[in-house]
């Protein structure tokens, strides 16, 4: 990196610093004890591990491996992040490359892209993906856009991350998933990990990438366990961007979805599987680019498909794979295409009306007896 573009990055680190005399969070006691990054030791058969701590330990390996990574967002520095995702990373890393913010997101994703402009690699955590709305000015114009606008000359290798759809009792203005607006977008790359592995595998891989990306977390699973081996915990570990991963193998139709609805497809197809139904469950982890070849090898095999979301309905991700595959595979297709996505309402906050308005297992299955004529 050039002294100019090091002074620029410098620069930018200490604006943050000084805007973060203003940020909302609360710090430990002095008597606290100072928490650290986990370290999970590689074994021969497989590690338990919490989907937090495969976003903290790839966010930790990264920043060990790379000076020029650091973290940045509300609350992430001294009160350990809001989830705790950032835990022990400040006291490891130093207030230079652990950076609390003020409650100001337009400016400190500006500060994340014009950091990235200048040759570092920001992380830049959103309390929630909803609170993105205040930034979208910075992620979709100045992120996406630079690289093609400055004819490749000006890459912008910043990480935005964070917990993106419905967590629970949080109401219409923080439940939304974004999955299928930042897809549409040229120039990001979008990101919807499930579990610890896709977690590890996929930030890591994000980190390292040259390009934007949008990596949508989500708070009901920061807390689930998920078996890795010793090959996930590797430093080194990468998943590639743009390829899904067949989590269950199946004959009769095939279960598309992404983060959460992933293991409610698998709770599905489990349930189905005793009624004599083989369901092939196929995890996305990559919403843009997205794995078309892996999509239709499945449909072209099973004949039938159910795709799973979060999201409204309408211009959604299964809208975009229902198009794909009946334009390129609608001659193997033994019926229509199934979309299971949430209710075309704003969240509610009653509990019963909340969980009337997201997808359940019992939708995904009534879904798939109905184009199986069962």
């Amino acid at each position: 990196m050039s002294l100019l573009q090091r002074s620029l990055g410098g620069a930018l680190l200490r604006g943050v610093g000084l805007l973060s005399q203003s940020a909302r969070c609360a710090a430990p006691s002095a008597s606290s004890p100072s928490p650290a990054p986990l370290r999970y030791m590689a074994t021969q058969g497989p590690t338990l591990m919490t989907v937090r701590d495969a976003l903290n330990s790839a966010m930790d390996e990264e920043m060990e491996r790379d000076k020029d990574v650091f973290v940045l967002g509300e609350e992430v520095a001294e009160y350990q992040g809001a989830y705790k995702v950032t835990r022990g990373l400040l006291q490891k890393y130093g207030p230079e490359r652990v950076k609390d913010t003020p409650i100001t997101e337009a400016g400190f994703t500006g500060l994340s892209v014009g950091a990235a402009m200048a040759g570092l690699k920001p992380v830049c955590e959103f309390m929630t993906w909803n609170f993105a709305m205040q930034a979208v000015d910075q992620l979709i114009n100045s992120a996406a856009k630079t690289m093609y606008m400055s004819a490749g000359d000006i890459p912008v290798p910043v990480v935005f991350r964070g917990p993106n759809g419905a967590a629970a009792g949080v109401a219409a203005q923080h439940s939304q998933c974004f999955a299928a607006w930042y897809s549409q977008v040229p120039g990001l790359k979008v990101l919807a990990p499930y579990d610890s592995e896709d977690c590890r595998g996929l930030l890591k891989a994000a980190i390292r990438d040259p390009d934007p990306v949008i990596f949508l977390e989500n708070e009901i699973v920061y807390g689930e366990s998920f078996p890795v081996t010793s090959h996930v915990l590797d430093k080194d570990f990468l998943l590639p961007i743009g390829k899904a991963k067949i989590m269950r193998s199946g004959k009769d139709v095939t279960l598309v979805s992404f983060s959460k609805m992933v293991g409610y497809c698998l709770k599905a197809a489990e349930q189905l599987q005793s009624q004599g139904i083989s369901c092939e469950v196929i995890n996305l982890r990559s919403i843009k680019p997205l794995d078309r070849a892996t999509i239709l090898d499945s449909v072209r095999r099973t004949h039938r498909m159910v795709t799973v979301e979060e999201g409204w309905p309408q211009s959604g991700v299964g809208a975009e794979i229902a198009a794909m595959v009946q334009e390129h595979a609608f001659d193997d297709l033994d019926a229509p295409i199934a979309r299971v996505a949430g209710a075309e309402v704003p969240m509610p906050y009653a509990a019963s009306l909340e969980q009337a308005a997201l997808p359940q297992i019992d939708d995904i299955i009534k879904a798939t007896k109905r184009i199986l004529n069962k």
